[in-house]
């Protein structure tokens, strides 16, 4: 077991928070997951983990290494595939993390077709609505909703989806539609606080008008905001993609679609150094070519289109 080795086990063991975990998914015994990060902390000269009879946890020391780490044995697998050329086919494990209806609906079915042409490929495919760290969390491609802060990251834009109010027939019928966007403080409200983290809906190109609303709900996932729509529990605001199958079933319609604000840009996100990674160009194309051929903005004619 050489030193390279050494890296990978701290990686996985890391990763899983155990060394038994980790020597499983190695395929190694839990013995010589022991000895070879034993072996690591000998050769850097400091301890990397925190051991207990219940836990194994990162030192200080040990975190900041960590990060090192993946970005070594990343480029180390780049320059292994970059020596087949550009013919390599991808192969490996792959990293890959979205939101979560975005990902069921559109980064799975990327991912399948990926690994039905790749047969030398693995993918780990976190879906979760929250902004992961790529080189703490090991990632290699983010698939990622909105505008992007300035950073060391690589972005390539794929896709486009915008904001819509969606109720059901049922719940309108009951309540009334809305006459204008002031009106929508006297009806039940959902707010899905991952897309409306402040309670504020902006509407048209300049983000006016915009109303402070007092959601009836509060949920954090889309998925549960267009559920309880279709069942009448009131408005909700959604990404057109996650209400499209709703509405073409006509479950859900749309209000307000003259005062859509601007729409939200849908980026893969990266290192820089793995822009040469044959498995991150094989999925940036897969992705472009998917998204490509889909409309995500599509919500169906407005009821209300009053101001």
């Amino acid at each position: 077991m050489d030193r390279l080795d050494w890296l990978r086990i701290f990686v996985a063991v890391a990763d899983d928070a155990s060394f038994t975990a980790a020597a499983r998914r190695l395929r190694i015994s839990p013995t010589a997951a022991s000895r070879g990060v034993a072996g690591l902390e000998q050769a850097v000269g400091t301890a990397l983990f925190r051991r207990t009879t219940r836990s194994v946890r990162l030192t200080a020391e040990g975190a900041l290494y960590l990060e090192r780490c993946r970005t070594a044995l990343a480029d180390l697998d780049d320059a292994a595939l970059a020596l087949r050329g550009d013919g390599a086919a991808p192969g490996g494990t792959l990293v890959v993390t979205a939101p979560v209806t975005l990902g069921r609906l559109h980064i799975l079915p990327i991912t399948a077709a990926l690994l039905r042409a790749h047969p030398a490929l693995k993918v780990e495919l976190t879906l979760v609505d929250r902004v992961a760290r790529l080189v703490d969390e090991g990632i290699d491609v983010a698939v990622r909703i909105g505008d992007l802060p300035d950073s060391a990251l690589r972005a390539s834009r794929v896709a486009e989806v915008g904001r819509i109010l969606v109720a059901s027939p049922t719940y309108l019928a009951a309540h009334g539609v809305p006459a204008n966007v002031a009106a929508l403080r006297q009806h039940a409200l959902i707010s899905f606080t991952e897309l409306e983290r402040a309670h504020e809906w902006r509407f048209g190109p300049a983000g006016k008008p915009a109303i402070r609303i007092e959601p009836r709900l509060t949920v954090n996932t889309a998925d549960a905001a267009v559920a309880a729509a279709v069942d009448s529990v009131g408005i909700a605001r959604v990404l057109s993609y996650q209400a499209l199958a709703e509405i073409a079933a006509d479950r859900l319609v749309t209000l307000f679609d003259e005062l859509a604000p601007p729409a939200i840009p849908i980026h893969l996100v990266y290192q820089a150094n793995r822009r040469a990674s044959v498995n991150v160009r094989a999925f940036i194309d897969a992705a472009r070519a998917h998204f490509g051929g889909v409309d995500l903005m599509s919500a169906g004619p407005s009821v209300a289109a009053q101001t």
